[in-house]
């Protein structure tokens, strides 16, 4: 199944009733996890110069602007509030071998364009599952990332198909829809090599602003190329090469999908994880530390291990929560990672400076392929001044799909990073309309988001 036609059928397919318990279950908890996450950003600078931005030229009443009453245009409204579930970089991530993107990227930009057509809770799931399902096949069969394009090329296509989806749009409406978000709108690697910026947590609420606008089109009579994957120079020639997927209309691609425990990069997690463990466990001085070795696999030596340009100058959030050499420094000193992590004062700190400078990161084969048998593998050694050395071994962490984190465990999440705005009694009743979406409205929902 790679065709604008096999993607609309599917999209079509998907229905509330057919799905299972647990996958509806599944796709609420991602819809908490980045409610909660996008609270814990408002305020945030580069947040901010998002939410000016859509202020001055995407004008409107369609949609709220989460955390105000300020309302945009479905597009701003897609741009603005997925930058929020986005840039804390706590979002989730569905972890296939060759491209890792966070499938919650879809949600905002669902979410709006549900508030736009006053849709219910169990159409906003429906197109959840729909996003969800296309992501995963797309990252699973054919990844973009070795090919010089960023994985937010995928979330273009998964989150149009979801607006589709909770927009109405028809199977014609559909296929043009995907046709014109895949033609006009593949991001470049390059956001995420090198010297990191803060592009780097805006670029998948760009794909999903344009995601929307691509439905939006298409649902007032735009065509676009439906021959978009296998056309000439089109998708699979250009950006992916060959490749066929199986889309599942009960949408159990979510179940691959990890929440993270910890403020950091998805292939961190794990030797973060081990490091917080060994620092409490030998009860560990970082001031007697010599070297923090991790041996880890491909992907993370790739991207925040040094193999897509240096991870040692580290002076912003955007480079820090790409850094394993200063997560795993900070994660040592402070015993956990959490936002505060990323603190400009706590970034420039001498003693997470001095540390970051003893990480060791090797990439090594065996647990290159671990990892792309379902594990996230880590292997780390502290060298003590003493010359003694502490050791773990981690084969997951807590949130990876072999061991997901229960409802319980996401509402504790959602009630940290949201317990400085909302009482308890507000949070209570955003966790009760998630829980219970196909008892209410989308509007529900975003009526609490202020």
């Amino acid at each position: 199944m790679a065709t604008t036609e096999e993607l609309a059928s599917f999209t079509e397919a998907v229905a509330f009733e057919e799905l299972d318990d647990d996958t509806i279950e599944e796709l609420k908890k991602r819809v908490l996890d980045s409610v909660g996450i996008a609270v814990g950003a408002l305020g945030a600078e580069p947040v901010e110069a998002v939410r000016e931005t859509v202020e001055e030229t995407a004008p409107g009443d369609a949609a709220r602007l989460w955390g105000s009453e300020t309302r945009a245009s479905p597009t701003g409204a897609a741009m603005y509030n997925t930058t929020l579930t986005r840039y804390l970089d706590f979002m989730d991530s569905f972890l296939a071998p060759g491209e890792t993107p966070h499938p919650s990227d879809n949600i905002a930009s669902l979410i709006a364009c549900g508030e736009h057509t006053d849709a219910t809770g169990t159409e906003l799931v429906e197109a959840i599952g729909v996003s969800y399902e296309i992501q995963g096949e797309l990252a699973w069969n054919a990844p973009v990332r070795d090919r010089g394009f960023d994985h937010v090329t995928h979330t273009v296509i998964s989150a149009t198909a979801g607006a589709g989806k909770v927009l109405g749009l028809d199977h014609e409406e559909l296929r043009n829809a995907v046709g014109i978000a895949g033609t006009a709108h593949n991001a470049l690697r390059v956001t995420r090599t090198g010297g990191i910026n803060e592009w780097k947590g805006v670029a998948s609420a760009n794909a999903a602003r344009n995601a929307v606008y691509s439905a939006l089109l298409a649902s007032n009579g735009m065509d676009g190329p439906t021959n978009l994957f296998e056309g000439q120079k089109g998708w699979k020639q250009i950006i992916a090469g060959d490749f066929t997927a199986d889309l599942d209309s009960g949408c159990e691609r979510v179940f691959d999908t990890m929440t993270k425990r910890y403020v950091a990069e998805t292939y961190a997690q794990s030797a973060v994880e081990g490091v917080i463990e060994l620092a409490e466990h030998a009860d560990i001085d970082p001031d007697q530390v010599n070297t923090i070795h991790l041996d880890t696999f491909h992907g993370a030596k790739l991207i925040i291990g040094g193999g897509e340009g240096s991870r040692y100058e580290v002076e912003t959030k955007a480079q820090a929560d790409h850094s394993l050499p200063y997560m795993l420094a900070a994660a040592l000193i402070d015993r956990e990672l959490t936002n505060d992590a990323y603190d400009p004062e706590r970034i420039q700190r001498e003693d997470v400076q001095k540390l970051l400078r003893t990480v060791e990161v090797e990439e090594d084969e065996a647990l290159t392929e671990r990892f792309e048998n379902g594990e996230m593998p880590a292997v780390v050694d502290i060298e003590l001044a003493n010359d003694s050395t502490r050791h773990i071994e981690k084969d997951a962490f807590s949130g990876h799909p072999t061991d997901p984190m229960t409802w319980e465990q996401v509402e504790a999440k959602f009630e940290t990073m949201t317990e400085e705005r909302y009482d308890e009694d507000h949070r209570e009743r955003i966790v009760d309309v998630v829980r219970n979406l196909e008892t209410h409205d989308v509007a529900d929902l975003v009526t609490l988001m202020e």
